[in-house]
């Protein structure tokens, strides 16, 4: 099945690339979650516009990969949430409170889809968190998870 990607997708490619994968991994996968649309002739148009907008939200060139980083080494984040008297968490923390959490803490502005967690985080304390800043760089960072 020929796809064209719509969001960044791990091992498959960037929004714009026209990839072709197996059918049921297109249909039951990334076509329901929006990660990619079916691809067609008129499809291609819609690529140009998806380069686009990738190009202004993206990390330009691995300098600035490495400008964010260095702003992301020396930050101290900090995210409030509520969590029990055993110290484990009403739910759990999404990479989306945790990009708000940098954001809050000083450092840049982050898409959601660049924090990679591991496993989920479900506990009081210091968890290690990756942010995925270009395909050669990455950041890692403590993330201090206290009560509210």
């Amino acid at each position: 099945m020929k796809l064209i990607l719509t969001h960044e997708v791990t091992g498959l490619g960037e929004p714009g690339d026209i990839i072709e994968v197996k059918d049921g991994y297109g249909r039951n996968y990334l076509i329901p979650r929006g990660f990619a649309i079916r691809w067609t002739k008129g499809g291609e148009k819609e690529v140009a516009s998806i380069r686009r907008a990738r190009k202004v939200r993206e990390i330009k060139n691995l300098d600035q990969a490495n400008e964010v980083k260095a702003q992301l080494t020396g930050l101290k984040v900090k995210l409030a949430t509520r969590a029990g008297e055993s110290g484990r968490l009403f739910g759990s923390v999404t990479v989306a409170d945790v990009a708000s959490a940098i954001k809050a803490a000083g450092g840049p502005d982050l898409d959601k889809r660049r924090v990679e967690l591991g496993a989920p985080i479900k506990t009081l304390g210091t968890h290690r968190v990756t942010v995925r800043l270009h395909p050669e760089v990455s950041a890692a960072l403590d993330l201090d998870v206290v009560s509210a």
